[in-house]
């Protein structure tokens, strides 16, 4: 019977993440594999940009380079 239980070394012992399903004095075999850590999970920058709560006007998206940078499509050409 194969089992995967899963553990973390904490430098002197394997500490277990959940008991084992063996009776006592079970001889098993024992082979230890190294788990990548999960990577931390991705969030959008729609998700983060939402998150800020930012307060601007209706029209921001519109005039974007009049309340970044003082000037309208038209001044830049």
């Amino acid at each position: 019977m194969a089992t995967t239980i899963e553990a973390v070394f904490d430098g002197k012992v394997l500490r277990l993440d959940q008991p084992l399903p063996f009776a006592p004095n079970t001889r098993v075999r024992i082979t230890i594999e190294s788990v990548e850590p999960a990577p931390p999970p991705t969030t959008s920058f729609l998700r983060t940009a939402r998150s800020l709560n930012l307060d601007a006007p209706a029209d921001f998206a519109t005039n974007v380079d009049l309340y970044l940078y003082g000037e309208t499509h038209d001044d830049a050409a």
